[in-house]
């Protein structure tokens, strides 16, 4: 969309201009002056946005400023790069002075040829007489969404009343009567995705029997997005049958406190439809009694924002609506599908049955698409018809006009915020039914420049993290899975039609092309391919992002002939042949995008492993602008990543993990100094070490690896807090002298440097990592693969939310230490973390934890007090082979939620089991789960 595209390129240039200005010289004026245009554009931009579905001229003028706003960013950018080159660079251009000037002047023609194309924009929106772009004035096609949308109280959509929203009528009407066990709430909500169905459940209430004959006054109310507060009260009072011709003319003080005592005084209830927003929660507000004034009255209000819900009154009750099961929505498809006939034909009513069924599922459980697809479907009697509408369901539902999805969807996107809608559009990018990693999509929106710091001190990763949320809040996306240690969301998918309706925008907007060959593109700067792809004729010099999802292994992205019955006596020669062609082909690839997308961003790969034969090339160095590499997958079996990587200085993030053994990382790193998340390869060959004390703005740190690494290089990293030591730990590079000077402290103990020969080893490596743990206060979460004495020795960061230790053959039960981190909510204990026979979970232990996994230990007994762990709510134990039995404590754990018992002997498994003797342990946990 134009407005992040323009807010993308202001923010670029303001930066370039505040810090490195030194890097613009020749051209400061004209980019100054650039950055005021396009600053005055944004402004306009939020409304043209929104604007443009009704008016031509306006989808053209925003389309004309989003490609000005690339052209921009890149020219500019692409100018300040050149010039970063340090002392080479100036000697460098000291050697071709005439070349120098001559970009220079190219440069300066550039940006001076985009300002004269903005002030023309501007002039034919006054030539052509296009109105409607100042702040404030709202969209007619907006409006009449809403209109659309408009509960009429006695129209009830009959069809949806049956699939489901009698569980809600039960459970909420004696809340509202009063005969329930939440009867004190003031607030009742329903909430959940558009067309799931919250205005007819709310009408349905609205017409039941027991609640009219409850309440004295009802009222119905829709809330529209640009609703008057003072239309919407003398709308309630209207319903009451208490509005007068003198309530008109009073302010709006007095017809609040008339409303308010109203529903103070009498039974009323109030049905608030759509609510949008808190900030029009709290414009209405004032004519409803507060939380804590006595009152019989309810307030009954629907909304997409689970956000709106809390904040209207926190003690409130809140009914979410869930999607349709399977047989639910067959049921629901059926009745509007089917529709009663005189004849017959059972043949074609079992074809049609079968089709039904497959087309149900791209629903995915919404009845207002399932009700929009059976009303399609009603209409066409013919097989022929069915099997049409069949083949491309997905483009029905969105074409479908009214009450549709794609009208309901619309609303939603709508009534998004303006640095909210690229944030969604974005998700575009992954195929159908991806689960979406949130660190990683978080990673990708700050490359992209989707996301930044707001204020002074702010990191961007919070703010996308809260973005994630407000999403979720809105009902756009579906949290899949939370990290137990931090809350947040780790994972989430989005619905099949709010997909559909996120490519279909995306596509309109020009935000990302979806392809399955790159010889269709054309003047695109998102790419994301699904399938194998071709780099055959690529016209897209100007692209930035390019993801590759779900493309397999590189051989399968090039086509190789299978040899025909009469080679096979050659298929040793042929497996090498082809083998050999897949190399070059794949080499290709890579070569293309190296020498022509020079201004990438994004280079993102998430396919499944490739063949050993690809090598990234020393071209990739071209790629000076990529804020984001991900090579995650690919193997580099006994290669050599170029030296050239380090030319990247711009890098954000940087995943090398994957089948790498034996490869070999050039000493570069430490030049990406702007590097956030590092995640290094599993296995190098270690004959270079390399220099990590320069990536001070640090956050995330995968896969460190002493082998590779120095381990004082941690030190510097003061804004780590995901961490990782992996593999091999040497200490070599370790000051002695200043260690034994200076013994790290454990509160009052210190520790003892005088080693005997024999514990040398594991306890000074035990020292420097405490050493350097104790620098590390910023991390929440370690991991720790490393032979290790004793974890008491350590100085473990006090804001550690979660820990992994791993083989780390620990002697001394890990217990005692580990329960004094308050904030620990995570712990995972696997593969001889520790080798001793009993550990003990002592009383008032672990009182954060609520995730426990051990996994490979070799103990035979486990002891937990009474008191102990107070909020587990998951607990996992896998191949603990010795383990003689459950622990008595966990009896008294009343938290605990779900146990998986993983690959255990099948005599512990008895005893778990409703039989054995331990099953009295683990009666009241609702979740016992046997896996092999």
């Amino acid at each position: 969309m134009a407005w992040s595209a323009v807010a993308s390129a202001v923010k670029t240039i303001g930066q370039l201009l505040a810090e490195e200005a030194v890097y613009l010289w020749g051209v400061e004026k004209q980019v100054d002056r650039l950055q005021t245009e396009l600053q005055w554009m944004q402004s306009s931009l939020m409304v043209a946005d929104v604007k443009q579905d009704e008016d031509e001229r306006i989808r053209l003028w925003v389309a004309e400023i989003r490609d000005l706003a690339y052209d921009a960013e890149d020219v500019i950018e692409d100018f300040a790069l050149k010039n970063k080159g340090g002392l080479l660079g100036c000697i460098k251009r000291s050697a071709c002075i005439l070349r120098e000037g001559w970009e220079l002047h190219q440069t300066r023609s550039k940006i001076e040829e985009i300002i004269e194309k903005i002030l023309d924009l501007v002039r034919r929106l006054q030539v052509y007489n296009v109105k409607g772009l100042r702040d404030g004035e709202g969209s007619s096609s907006l409006s009449v969404r809403r209109e659309l949308r408009r509960p009429y109280p006695h129209i009830i959509d009959q069809n949806i009343v049956g699939a489901g929203i009698s569980d809600g009528i039960e459970e909420l009407v004696p809340v509202l009567t009063g005969k329930g066990t939440d009867t004190q709430c003031r607030v009742v909500s329903i909430w959940g995705m558009g067309g799931l169905g919250k205005t007819t459940l709310a009408k349905k209430l609205y017409q039941d029997s027991r609640v009219t004959t409850h309440f004295k006054h009802m009222a119905l109310v829709f809330v529209s997005q640009q609703f008057q507060t003072r239309r919407v009260w003398e709308d309630i009072l209207s319903g009451f049958k208490k509005l007068d011709a003198d309530d008109r003319k009073q302010n709006d003080e007095t017809l609040a406190s008339k409303l308010c005592n109203l529903l103070k005084d009498e039974k009323c209830l109030v049905i608030l439809d759509d609510i949008w927003s808190t900030e029009a929660w709290d414009r209405l507000k004032p004519a409803f009694p507060a939380a804590t004034d006595h009152s019989n009255s309810k307030i009954l209000l629907t909304s997409r924002n689970e956000d709106i819900v809390s904040h209207a009154d926190g003690s409130g009750f809140p009914h979410k609506l869930q999607f349709l099961s399977d047989e639910e929505s067959w049921d629901l498809f059926q009745k509007i599908a089917f529709p009663p006939s005189d004849s017959t034909d059972d043949r074609v009513d079992a074809e049609r049955k079968e089709l039904g069924k497959d087309m149900v599922k791209h629903c995915a459980g919404l009845p207002l698409a399932i009700v929009v697809l059976g009303g399609i479907l009603a209409t066409k009697p013919s097989l022929d018809e069915w099997q049409r509408v069949s083949g491309n369901v997905k483009s029905y539902l969105n074409r479908s006009r009214g009450q549709g999805t794609l009208e309901v969807l619309a609303l939603s996107y709508d009534d998004l915020p303006a640095y909210l809608k690229p944030c969604f559009l974005y998700l575009s990018h992954y195929p159908e039914d991806h689960e979406i990693r949130v660190n990683r999509l978080i990673e990708l929106w700050v490359a992209e420049g989707i996301v930044s710091s707001k204020e002074e001190g702010e990191v961007a990763e919070d703010v996308a993290e809260h973005y994630v949320i407000e999403l979720a809040e809105r009902c756009m996306i579906q949290v899949q899975r939370r990290d137990i240690a931090t809350l947040k969301v780790e994972t989430f998918q989005m619905h099949d039609i709010t997909r559909e309706f996120c490519l279909s925008q995306a596509k309109k907007d020009n935000f990302v092309f979806i392809a399955s060959s790159l010889s269709t593109i054309r003047k695109v700067r998102r790419v994301s391919m699904h399938k194998c792809f071709e780099t055959q004729g690529i016209e897209c010099p100007n692209l930035r992002s390019l993801s590759l999802f779900n493309t397999g292994s590189l051989e399968e992205l090039f086509e190789v002939k299978t040899p025909s019955a009469c080679e096979m006596g050659l298929s040793c020669c042929w497996d090498i042949l082809a083998t050999y062609i897949r190399f070059l082909k794949a080499r290709g690839f890579w070569v293309y995008i190296f020498t022509n997308l020079i201004l990438l961003r994004v280079l993102n790969y998430e396919g499944r492993t490739a063949d050993a034969g690809c090598k990234l090339i020393g071209d990739i160095g071209n790629l000076i602008h990529l804020r984001f590499l991900s090579l995650r997958g690919l193997k580099f079996k006994g290669s050599k990543l170029p030296s050239s990587l380090g030319n990247l200085i711009c890098l954000q993030t940087l995943d090398l993990r994957g089948d790498a053994i034996g490869i070999y990382v050039p000493d570069v790193i430490w030049r990406m100094k702007q590097l956030r998340h590092l995640y290094l390869p599993d296995g190098c060959d270690g004959k270079t070490k390399l220099r990590l004390d320069t990536l001070t703005n640090l956050q995330t740190l995968g896969n460190f690896n002493t082998k590779i690494c120095y381990l004082k290089d941690l030190i510097n990293m003061t804004n780590l807090r995901l961490l990782a030591i992996y593999g091999a730990f040497e200490i070599e590079d370790f000051n002695e002298k200043n260690l034994d000077n200076n013994p790290p402290i454990i509160g009052e103990k210190t520790i003892d440097t005088n080693l005997s020969k024999k514990e040398e080893t594991i306890d000074t490596r035990t020292r420097h990592l405490n050493h350097l743990l104790s620098s590390c206060e910023s991390i929440s979460k370690l991991t720790l693969h490393v032979v290790i004495s004793k974890l008491s020795d350590l100085h473990l960061p006090s804001n550690l939310a979660s820990i992994k230790l791993k083989s780390c053959n620990l002697e001394e039960d890990p217990m005692p230490t580990l329960k004094q981190m308050t904030k620990l909510r995570a712990l995972e204990l696997r593969d001889r973390a520790f080798q001793g026979n009993e550990m003990h979970c002592s009383a008032q232990g672990f009182p954060k934890l609520e995730y426990l996994r051990l996994m490979g230990l070799s103990m035979k007994q486990w002891k937990v007090d009474k008191g102990a762990m107070p909020c587990l709510r998951q607990l996992e134990i896998v191949l603990c082979d010795k383990l003689e039995m459950l622990p008595d404590g966990l009896s008294s754990i009343k938290t605990l939620q779900e146990l998986r018992i993983i690959a255990m002997p099948d005599a512990f498994k008895l005893r778990v089991g409703k039989e054995g003797a331990d099953f009295n342990k683990i009666r009241h946990v609702p979740s016992v789960i046997f896996l092999r």
